[in-house]
């Protein structure tokens, strides 16, 4: 049919006025669809990528392979945490020493949260979602677990880490840590299935798209603590349309990376495990998955200096 011929097509009768449908409504009422495109060729041992809405996976790459998984086993932490019935974002947690020593002790990543301050759950959410601190990890895990010890609240922590894995049917997904610092492992698939889960939650998500936070706390000597936190995962503000989620790095694990985009309306969500270039690897998945080609022109968001790598 030509363009004149569609013009003229008489769509509707108002008020006995002929209405016509133009060429360009026309285009506008059939949704477009991306151009299939040929599988991306990744870095990363292990990947995949699903369709938010819809469930479907739209890439693999070794998805059912148990890896190490890092920092990212951070999100399991937050979710433990968000899940709680009537939990009290605003509650205040007092730092314990404890908290820095694990980090020097482990070499982790840290919020560089200070002994004494009392810092709310929701700034400690924030502390182990964006600069991947394991300080804040650890007071996490040690309010929300249970016992009359720290070792007995964090193992406690750890255990409903896994309680939640099985209740979300993560077979083969198991923590180790509260921080990912362990023997934590997943697979892409089931990491990718704990990600959707936790971008249910309004909290969460508003976290993990935060590049930067500035917050104060109560100090110990009664004066004013002032914090900045800047997000580990540079793929946020570098790729149109991300949204999260988290970055985790360990010698094991290799450079990790789970992330979320949105698009049109859709949104995917996809992990790479054991990449020698995260950030390029999940571009070519979501260039893949939107039909799009941002990935070559992409520049990364530079972290400040005094920022933590993750």
């Amino acid at each position: 049919m030509t363009v004149g011929t569609l013009t003229k097509r008489a769509v509707a009768l108002a008020g006995g006025t002929l209405l016509a449908l133009s060429p360009l409504t026309a285009q506008a009422a059939t949704p477009t669809q991306p151009e299939p495109q040929p599988q991306p060729t990744l870095a990363a041992k292990g990947a995949s990528l699903v369709d938010d809405t819809s469930g479907n996976r739209l890439f693999a790459k070794d998805a059912d392979t148990v890896r190490p998984i890092a920092s990212t086993a951070k999100i399991m932490a937050a979710s433990v945490v968000l899940d709680t019935t009537g939990v009290d974002l605003e509650r205040q947690v007092p730092v314990q020493q404890a908290y820095r020593d694990y980090v020097t002790q482990h070499g982790s990543s840290t919020a560089d949260l200070q002994t004494g301050d009392k810092v709310t759950v929701r700034q400690l959410l924030y502390a182990t979602l964006l600069p991947s601190g394991a300080d804040a990890a650890y007071a996490l895990a040690d309010t929300f677990g249970t016992g009359t010890t720290s070792a007995e609240r964090t193992t406690s922590f750890i255990s409903k880490m896994n309680t939640k894995a099985g209740e979300l049917h993560l077979s083969k997904t198991k923590f180790t840590s509260f921080d990912g610092g362990g023997s934590d492992s997943s697979t892409p698939t089931e990491l990718a299935e704990l990600a959707q889960h936790a971008m249910k939650n309004d909290t969460f998500r508003t976290i993990v798209k935060t590049k930067e936070y500035k917050g104060e706390a109560p100090a110990a000597n009664g004066r004013t603590r002032y914090y900045t936190w800047t997000n580990t995962n540079q793929l946020l503000g570098s790729y149109d349309g991300v949204i999260g989620i988290k970055t985790g790095t360990t010698t094991p694990a290799g450079d990790c990376l789970v992330f979320a985009a949105t698009r049109n309306g859709r949104t995917l969500v996809g992990t790479v495990l054991n990449s020698a270039d995260r950030y390029a690897d999940a571009a070519k998945l979501l260039d893949y998955g939107f039909g799009a080609s941002t990935a070559k022109s992409m520049k990364l968001r530079a972290l400040p200096t005094h920022a933590q790598r993750d």
